[in-house]
């Protein structure tokens, strides 16, 4: 099976492929041939996930899932949420969200947070909606280069090392993006069985 993975963060790309079974072909926009880059408008991750995989799905015709993915400080009422990408305002930039998000949680004790991520599956013409979250603190300062987005500054709950101290592998274990694709992989391989057992 093919999908399209409506995303341009070849990070996401990566972590998306090292997770899901061979069996299914994860396809960045790139090697769809696609260069666009896909507003993420709405106050919700539900929402601008439904935005993205709607609109590979309009342009293409082919089944394709995205994801939108928050880091939620429960301290900050949620933030920076829907908005962590562009925190620290345009260009992207993860350093600049970084400082912003030490500076803002400065004289802060309580430091619990959450990251969360929304998939949208658009599959035969019906949208489908998976979600996944991991629970943990926010360091004092980054820790660690590996990884992506906030990753220096999160340690999830069981661990002693924040996600940016980490290998793929080990981030899988606890990534909330990795909670969310297992669902979207249970499904699709229940898919694949009814269409099997129907032939």
């Amino acid at each position: 099976m093919e999908l399209i993975f409506a995303t341009n963060n070849q990070n996401k790309v990566a972590e998306i492929q090292h997770i899901v079974p061979q069996t299914i072909r994860v396809i960045s926009l790139r090697e769809a041939g696609i260069e666009i880059e896909i507003p993420e408008p709405h106050d919700t991750l539900e929402a601008n996930a439904t935005e993205k995989s709607t609109t590979i799905n309009r342009l293409t015709g082919k089944n394709c899932f995205s994801e939108d993915t928050g880091l939620e400080v429960y301290a900050l009422n949620g933030a920076p949420g829907v908005k962590s990408a562009r925190y620290a305002g345009e260009p992207v930039d993860f350093e600049r969200n970084i400082r912003l998000l030490l500076k803002e949680m400065e004289n802060i004790q309580e430091r619990r947070a959450r990251f969360r991520t929304v998939i949208s599956l658009q599959l035969n013409g019906e949208e489908h909606l998976f979600e996944g979250s991991c629970e943990g603190t926010i360091t004092a300062s980054p820790r660690g280069t590996n990884g992506f987005g906030y990753d220096p500054v999160f340690v999830p709950d069981g661990a002693d090392r924040s996600f940016g101290e980490m290998s793929m592998d080990e981030k899988k274990v606890y990534s909330h993006r990795r909670k969310a694709t297992d669902q979207l992989v249970s499904f699709l391989e229940r898919k694949v069985t009814k269409k099997t057992q129907e032939e």
